[in-house]
């Protein structure tokens, strides 16, 4: 039995502070990874809160057929859909500079070469930002999260055909989206 597993079933056996291990072991993880979903890190704080509590009430559910990260991966992606239809979508890229601004650490470079990188993410994040969320989150999943095309289709429920043929159509979309910005940057 894994160590998931085991703090599962002590969980399910009435002890709390086991799903607090689970939740200090894959908050940060899924934190940064809701970051790049909906786009803000408020927003990610509360998808990610969200999702545990969803998490915690529905955990006899879990059946492990996937690892217990891929399935609360799918209730945070849940939550950030739900509460994307409630409320009109902020984009900027003020957000975006904003957002990955704070995650950016100074490695003592020219100011100018740091001003560049910053512009850089903050473009490839507003390039990210402006893609539908089905299409942000299968390229979150395989490029920034690393996932395999098989995790990929248990986290969305998909063939692995048709993760290939949408990871495809969203790596060109976000190809366009980003010679956009580029392009409105240089006018």
């Amino acid at each position: 039995m894994n160590n998931d597993a085991r703090l599962i079933d002590e969980t399910l056996a009435g002890n709390t502070a086991s799903f607090g291990e689970l939740v200090g072991k894959y908050q940060d993880r899924l934190f940064h990874t809701m970051v790049h979903v909906v786009g803000s890190r408020e927003e990610a704080e509360d998808v990610v809160q969200d999702a545990f509590v969803k998490a915690f009430v529905k955990l006899k559910t879990f059946r492990g057929a996937s690892a217990f990260y891929t399935w609360l991966y799918r209730i945070a992606f849940n939550v950030s859909v739900s509460r994307k239809r409630r409320k009109i979508p902020e984009l900027s890229v003020e957000t975006a500079r904003e957002v990955v601004g704070r995650d950016l650490e100074d490695r003592g470079e020219a100011p100018s070469g740091s001003l560049e990188r910053k512009e850089s993410i903050a473009q490839v994040q507003c390039a990210l930002a402006a893609l539908h969320e089905e299409q942000r989150a299968i390229l979150i999943l395989r490029e920034i999260e690393g996932n395999t095309y098989e995790e990929i289709s248990k986290v969305l429920n998909l063939p692995i055909g048709t993760v290939r043929s949408r990871l495809h159509r969203a790596r060109l979309q976000f190809r366009d989206r980003l010679k956009e910005v580029l392009d409105a940057g240089h006018e």
